[in-house]
């Protein structure tokens, strides 16, 4: 199909969990627990609240407690309810540093890529399997509106990939030029990229939203 023919856009929305609960300030990653705190489940909401216009077909979240929360909450404002599923794609980062006091990661200025070797993940793997998520979705849900609930540094990649923003790890927190004006993803934000055509290699339009 070309362009030409294309009929819509298609739009695939990638959501920050909302605020969690950390009494001890411990890099979460990929550890178990960690559910939204009141004030997360608050901004859970309001992002229910705006993307209940936007005629949500889908959900996928990642696998994390807090990510399956705001898709819950989420998918409560939405009608018809879309059905929700788990996308290992949308995953935290595979970091070295899960556990670690939030004054150990202040130290390193939370870089979780500079030294650090495979297994754990760089860029520009995160990155791959967020696109991979965007082609699945738009395969499987073209023309329509789907969102999946993630983490904050696999949305910061795919901002600056969509942006034309080179993936060096300190420049995921300097995003306002490309229309991010917290200029990182805050919890329970909207990063929505539209795609135009059937094209893998395209790159999208963004729009971001805090709806809170």
């Amino acid at each position: 199909m070309n362009n030409a023919s294309y009929p819509t856009t298609t739009q695939v929305s990638l959501v920050r969990h909302g605020h969690i609960q950390n009494p001890e300030n411990v890099f979460h990653g990929r550890l178990p627990g960690f559910p939204l705190s009141e004030d997360g489940e608050a901004q859970a909401e309001a992002a229910g609240r705006f993307l209940a216009a936007q005629d949500v077909v889908a959900i996928y979240t990642s696998p994390l407690l807090r990510t399956r929360q705001t898709a819950g909450i989420i998918q409560r404002h939405l009608e018809p309810p879309p059905p929700v599923e788990i996308d290992e794609r949308l995953f935290e980062i595979y970091s070295p540093y899960d556990g670690r006091p939030g004054h150990e990661m202040d130290a390193i200025d939370w870089d979780f890529y500079t030294g650090v070797a495979a297994p754990y993940e760089q860029p520009d793997v995160i990155l791959a399997r967020i696109r991979d998520f965007f082609n699945g979705a738009r395969r499987h849900h073209p023309g329509v509106h789907t969102i999946g609930i993630t983490h904050a540094d696999p949305i910061a990649f795919a901002v600056m990939w969509a942006a034309g923003i080179p993936l060096e790890p300190a420049r995921r927190r300097e995003l306002v030029p490309a229309g991010v004006l917290d200029g990182y993803p805050a919890t329970a934000s909207i990063s929505t990229f539209i795609f135009q055509s059937t094209d893998p290699d395209e790159i999208p339009r963004l729009v971001y939203h805090r709806p809170y």
